[in-house]
C-alpha cells in the first residue's frame, strides 16, 4: 500500500486506495464540494462510481451536511513523481552526479535520499 497523505489516506480507507489514487489524480490540489448525498452525475460518482462515492460522502460528511475539502495531490504531485525518479535512479546504481543532471535536485538532497533509502545501516538506540 502507497503512504496517502492526511485525508488521501481516510478516503482510501473508505474506498480502496485505486479510487483514492484516482481521485487525487483527476482533483488533487484543488477544493472540491462533497455534498451528503452526491447525485448520480455528480464528477465523484462518475470518476469511482455510485456506491463507493456515496458511502465516502457518508464518512466525510457524516450525512449531515456538504462538506469543502481540499484534496492533497498525493504521489500525483511533482515533486513525489521527482522523487520516485531519483529514488529509481539510486536504486539503480547511478553516479549522484549524473542523477543530479538528470533531476536537477542538488547533491545534497540526493545524499539525504540515499541515506533514507539506506535500510542495512543499523539503528544507534
Amino acid at each position: 500500500m502507497t503512504e496517502l497523505p492526511g485525508v488521501l489516506q481516510q478516503i482510501a480507507s473508505v474506498v480502496g486506495e485505486e479510487a483514492a489514487l484516482a481521485i487525487a489524480t483527476a482533483r488533487g490540489g484543488t477544493q472540491v464540494y462533497i455534498p451528503p448525498v452526491p447525485p448520480s452525475d455528480h464528477w465523484l460518482c462518475k470518476l469511482i462510481g455510485v456506491e463507493r462515492a456515496r458511502r465516502l460522502a457518508d464518512e466525510l460528511t457524516m450525512g449531515i451536511k456538504g462538506l469543502r475539502l481540499e484534496l492533497p495531490l498525493g504521489p500525483a504531485s511533482n515533486a513525489a513523481q521527482a522523487r520516485a525518479r531519483v529514488d529509481a535512479m539510486i536504486k539503480a546504481g547511478a553516479s549522484e552526479r549524473d542523477i543530479c543532471l538528470a533531476t536537477r535536485y542538488s547533491i545534497r538532497s540526493i545524499r539525504r535520499r540515499r541515506a533514507m533509502l539506506n535500510t542495512d545501516q543499523l539503528s544507534l538506540f
